[in-house]
């Protein structure tokens, strides 16, 4: 009776925790999209999407006419909606790529929603160019949406108390000008306000708020409010210390620290970033709807709330992570040291009364096991690193392609296969070990490990601490409680199961989710990053496992069987339903650059490996730097039929000396009939040069890096900038020119891609660059 009754708890206690993970994943799903009937006050992707689909009808790159077709249908639509847009010219300046600035004029669209008592602003803001080869459907075609059916569902509704400002940037893809110019000139940003930014990278999955200004708590509790909040205080952590810039970035910039705000995208399918393949029909409905309900529901809920409150950073950033049934958990930063510390100190307690005891049901439990066990920890946690290594090897090794991307077009079957790779060696570990060290020194050392990362988070991560502390504490309650249980008792075998699999519970409300956002955000190219929150689940859930997995070997070998075949099975099922097809090809990237000075023309490519296309153009690794400065690292490269292009031109036009300085003001030109490629538009000048002491570019200053300008100026008309030089009187200016166009198809030489072979998501595809010296 007693048998039956154990195995009977056992089993419900596993299907509780499989049901606790499936709700756990399921609450940083999208939500289904509403069609077009849907209630007028609400947003609808049904009918958002025709916005998508006309501003992802074209690639529509900074500068090209096709953009400027976009930003008309825009503020079109403003006005239809019966506001008052502005098309606002301005020049804006990025220095936040290394050395080099980036600087150009922009175009935004702003129209204002007034508010009936205002105490600031809320600018909502998503950008309307494409990256250079992209029809730009996702990114940031769903930003573009996400803010037209939000201004129209507002309008629909009772007035807000405070304005909203909708900003439709220009080239956020070419240097985040057109934001910058906004935060820098436009008076409407004079006071600040809080920003909430709407991006896209990729094609499917939640719509994750993944970066936060400093002292986000009040906007975490704002953000709380919508109605499917999805993110992690870890990912915000993990993006700040990411060299990645959206149009969020130039606020966070801003020196006066007049801005607060939220930056959220959806990122999985990212294949499709930034490529030609990034179209209307390949968007996910259920990501635009998340994007959209969400943004809603946030600007309503800041447009009621006090922007002069909430401009202003909190003391502290919040930790917060999603939970099922749509809610978000959150707690105060001066939290995360008290919570680490206690995690560390109920392991702690755990620890000594398991020595003290020596013995559990037969179980040694001496200090002298537990260390080991400690120890032996650092099996699944460097075999879970050391794993998704192997694994992403061994596919770039089958599908050489693959290097050249983030994750694979269809990747769940090789997400899955990361799971079991981590699931083997910690199944490995713990049943290789059980009868040398004992399933409680095991446990126990699990606990150890997340309470110790727990504590080094806290100090180096805050916002991630909760992801070891929370579960180490929890299972380690669950375990006094058991240890206690267990003193003069035999039985009671089902009661400790039930206790056990709360504390794991715990683990899984906090990890499950957690893992499923890093699949996209990292890429199985990175996938240390989810093996290793993978891993923290496995600790957490050792003790369970523990209680739960019947002693004879005869159990431990089908748990480890079970999670070796489920390894295998899924690996296969990757490699079979992701195939380079038409639909799906293999990302290539070819440039081609001409040395004007010496006639010198190459193909060029900066792929990690040339797969078989490019190698039949660029088989040679080659030092580019001098003549090329963009390729700061050697490259591939081959031979190429010099074609007829113009070379950037510079021409002075005032000279003068004062003293010790010489200050040279300069008209840069593109050239007549420069490589503008298939996209209509010149893509930048670069300008390179040494000595120098100060510039400005198109009335900008630009930073100079000791005496080394570095400087690019994107899409310049006929008429060409202005650049203004201030150097030492008795030197010369020599110059490096390099005029980037794009669009290979015209080019002496080149045969167009074959079936299953396609552009790469990458500002070096399909580059034409132009060079020369010029000495003033």
């Amino acid at each position: 009776m007693t048998l039956t009754r154990s195995r009977a708890t056992s089993l419900a206690c596993i299907l509780f925790l499989l049901l606790l993970t499936a709700l756990s994943v399921q609450a940083v799903q999208p939500p289904s999209p509403q069609d077009a009937d849907a209630p007028a006050g609400e947003f609808s992707a049904e009918r958002a999407f025709a916005t998508v689909e006309a501003v992802g009808g074209e690639v529509h790159p900074h500068g090209t006419a096709a953009n400027d077709d976009v930003r008309a249908w825009i503020t079109g639509e403003l006005e239809r909606l019966g506001l008052e847009p502005e098309e606002v010219d301005g020049v804006g300046m990025s220095g936040r790529l290394g050395d080099q600035s980036r600087v150009a004029a922009t175009t935004n669209v702003v129209a204002t929603i007034p508010g009936s008592d205002s105490t600031g602003p809320v600018f909502l803001m998503a950008h309307y160019d494409s990256a250079e080869v992209s029809y730009g459907g996702n990114d940031d075609g769903a930003g573009v949406a996400t803010l037209l059916e939000t201004a129209r569902a507002l309008g629909e509704g009772e007035q807000l108390r405070n304005d909203v400002v909708l900003v439709f940037t220009d080239a956020e893809e070419a240097c985040l000008c057109g934001a910058e110019a906004f935060a820098h000139a436009d008076p409407r940003a004079a006071d600040g306000g809080v920003v909430v930014n709407v991006e896209a990278r990729g094609s499917a999955g939640p719509a994750i708020m993944f970066e936060t200004s400093d002292g986000n708590a009040a906007l975490v509790d704002a953000y709380a409010q919508v109605p499917k909040p999805v993110g992690s205080s870890l990912g915000v952590e993990v993006y700040r210390i990411l060299p990645n810039d959206t149009d969020f970035s130039p606020f966070l910039d801003d020196p006066a620290e007049r801005f607060t705000g939220l930056n959220s995208a959806y990122i999985d399918g990212s294949a499709t970033y930034h490529s030609p393949l990034d179209t209307p029909d390949r968007m996910s409905l259920a990501s635009l709807q998340h994007h959209g309900s969400n943004a809603l529901a946030l600007v309503r809920e800041l447009g009621a709330g006090d922007v002069s409150v909430l401009a202003e950073p909190s003391p502290s950033d919040a930790t917060y992570f999603t939970l099922p049934g749509g809610l978000l958990a959150r707690y105060p930063g001066w939290l995360v040291w008290p919570l680490a510390l206690g995690a560390l100190a109920v392991v702690g307690a755990l620890g000594v009364l398991l020595a003290r005891r020596r013995e559990i049901r037969g179980v040694p439990t001496t200090a002298g096991r537990l260390v080991l066990g400690f120890v032996s920890g650092l099996v699944p946690l460097a075999g879970a690193v050391l794993a998704s290594m192997a694994l992403w090897w061994l596919m770039v090794a089958v599908r050489p392609g693959y290097d050249e991307m983030l994750d694979p077009w269809r990747p769940w079957g090789f997400r899955v296969a990361l799971l079991g790779l981590v699931a083997t060696v910690g199944a490995g570990w713990f049943v290789g070990l059980r009868r040398s060290l004992g399933p409680v020194a095991l446990s126990y050392g699990a606990l150890a490990w997340l309470a110790v990362l727990g504590v080094a988070l806290a100090a180096f991560a805050p916002g991630g601490s909760y992801l070891a502390a929370l579960p180490a504490l929890a299972v380690a309650v669950a375990g006094l409680v058991v240890v206690v249980r267990t003193r003069g008792r035999t039985g009671g075998l089902s009661a400790r199961r039930v206790v056990a699999t709360l504390g794991a519970a715990v683990a899984v409300v906090v990890l499950a989710p957690v893992v499923v956002l890093f699949f996209p955000a990292l890429g199985l190219a990175m996938g240390a990053a989810p093996a290793l929150v993978a891993v923290l689940l496995v600790l957490a859930l050792t003790p369970v496992v523990a209680v739960l997995l019947p002693r004879r070997r005869l159990a431990g070998r089908i748990l480890l069987g079970g999670c070796g075949a489920l390894t295998v099975v899924a690996l296969v099922t990757g490699f079979v339903v992701d195939r380079f097809d038409a639909e799906h090809p293999e990302p290539t990237r070819l440039a081609y650059v001409l040395d004007a000075d010496t006639g010198e023309a190459r193909w060029v490519s900066d792929e990690a490996t040339p797969a078989d296309w490019t190698a039949r153009y660029a088989d040679t690794e080659t030092d580019l730097a001098a003549a090329f400065p963009m390729f700061d690292d050697p490259v591939w490269s081959g031979e190429a039929e010099e074609a007829e292009l113009p070379a950037p031109r510079a021409e002075v036009t005032r000279d003068e000396t004062a003293g010790d300085e010489r200050t040279v003001t300069l008209s840069v030109t593109p050239g007549e009939g420069a490589p503008v490629g298939t996209a209509g538009a010149l893509r930048y000048v670069q300008l390179n040069a040494d000595a120098v002491t100060s510039a400005t570019v198109a009335g900008r200053e630009v930073p100079v890096d000791g005496a080394t300008l570095d400087t690019r100026y994107y899409a310049p008309d006929a008429d060409g900038f202005e650049v203004v030089v201030t150097l030492p009187a008795d030197d010369e200016l020599e110059l490096r020119l390099v005029a980037a166009g794009g669009g290979l198809e015209d080019l002496p030489g080149f045969e167009p891609r074959p079936a299953g072979v396609g552009v790469a998501g990458s500002h070096t595809s399909e580059l034409v660059l132009v060079g020369t010296t010029v000495t003033l």
